[in-house]
């Protein structure tokens, strides 16, 4: 008996509002079609403990975080979660599909937060042995898009991350976009102003022939 193939890890990335969440549920549904074993996560979270630190983030105590804390807790949140779910799925050949992982990180707490991209990058490199996924999916979407949808998301009612305000956000926008500049091989940039179905095929041709091996 031959050993598994090592499975794929494809992250999601991308501002408030991208359509994140729906396009990983609607690929791991495609992929399980195809007899794939499939591990849907998200960050913060994915393990008991990463989703007990999600709670702090996103509801935090007193007057919240600060950035240092911020990244902090997120990076042990993704160590957990990198040890305990995400390299054993790969390891028995599953794709990996996570809400979020670490460049968002990158874009939130180093870029819109102003920490810098060395600072995250040297916590990864502790915490999670600076795994990179085999590809990461930003979906980019307009402004106009992501007001309406986070409306009929959250109403009035958003997280402590998700509440700041307008020039925050596009911050975190501008640095995802960067990002992906620096690093064409490893992002496909898609948008996200389409209908969910429109999105979703874009993210089957991005994968290509992974889908055919």
């Amino acid at each position: 008996m031959t050993d598994p193939q090592p499975g794929k890890f494809i992250a999601f990335e991308g501002g408030e509002g991208a359509g994140k969440s729906t396009q990983a549920r609607m690929l791991a549904s495609h992929l399980q079609a195809l007899g794939i074993e499939v591990v849907l996560t998200r960050e913060p979270g994915g393990t008991p403990g990463a989703e007990a630190i999600r709670e702090l983030l996103l509801n935090p105590p007193g007057e919240g975080w600060g950035p240092e804390a911020e990244a902090l807790l997120f990076a042990a949140a993704r160590s957990d979660h990198v040890a305990q779910t995400i390299r054993p799925a790969i390891a028995r050949g599953a794709w990996v599909l996570s809400d979020r992982f670490v460049d968002s990180s990158r874009a939130y707490q180093g870029g819109a937060g102003a920490l810098g991209d060395d600072v995250i990058q040297a916590l990864h490199k502790i915490g999670s042995q600076g795994l990179r996924p085999d590809l990461t999916i930003l979906i980019e979407v307009s402004e106009e898009h992501v007001l309406r949808r986070l409306q009929e998301r959250d109403g009035d009612d958003s997280d402590a991350i998700g509440g700041r305000s307008r020039e925050y956000h596009k911050r975190v926008s501008e640095a995802f976009l960067e990002l992906s500049r620096q690093d064409p091989r490893g992002f496909a940039v898609l948008s996200g102003d389409g209908d969910a179905d429109a999105v979703h095929l874009a993210v089957l041709n991005a994968l290509g022939d992974w889908l055919n091996e």
